[in-house]
């Protein structure tokens, strides 16, 4: 991993955590069935991520956004880039998590971790946000920083086993 520089914070997320700031940070999480999606704005040295446990809920009226929910976690997203006078489409995401850490009583492994991240995808899809690598699936626990000043992301997947990692370009 890069030196720190001086001056840098450390945020660390909890599930349902969210965080958006400038290239004074360093974001780390450590997921399961969760998700992460970083963006980074590459001309302005901005970004953030997210930590969400389930897709979507039904939200009630006048209710706050919750990061829990993915849906409600890139809206978040979408608020920032906004107030940053930054559009969607000029951002790089990577996508991470999505594990299958869950079994039902039968012993059936639960489809959570495949779900957050096929609609982490659509999200990134739907607001033209060029997926730029992803390390998702399998079993295991990811720890990730993300470094703002430099759009790395860096990944510890210890005891994990049958990721899929892509990057769809190159």
């Amino acid at each position: 991993m890069s030196q720190q520089a001086v001056g840098i914070k450390t945020v660390f997320l909890n599930p349902g955590d969210f965080y958006f700031g400038g290239k004074d940070a360093r974001i780390s999480t450590l997921l399961g069935s969760c998700v992460s999606i970083t963006l980074w704005h590459p001309r302005r040295h901005i970004g953030g991520m997210c930590h969400y446990m389930l897709t979507e809920r039904k939200r009630p009226a006048n209710a706050k956004l919750d990061g829990r929910f993915a849906s409600e976690a890139f809206e978040l997203f979408l608020q920032q880039v906004e107030a940053a006078g930054t559009r969607p489409s000029e951002y790089q995401a990577k996508l991470f998590g999505g594990a299958n850490m869950l079994a039902d009583p039968s012993g059936k492994q639960m489809d959570i971790g495949p779900r957050n991240v096929a609609h982490g995808r659509q999200l990134l899809a739907a607001n033209h946000i060029a997926l730029m690598a992803e390390h998702v699936g399998g079993s295991g626990r990811r720890k990730l920083h993300f470094d703002i000043w430099s759009g790395d992301v860096w990944l510890a997947f210890p005891q994990g086993s049958n990721a899929e990692i892509r990057s769809p370009y190159g």
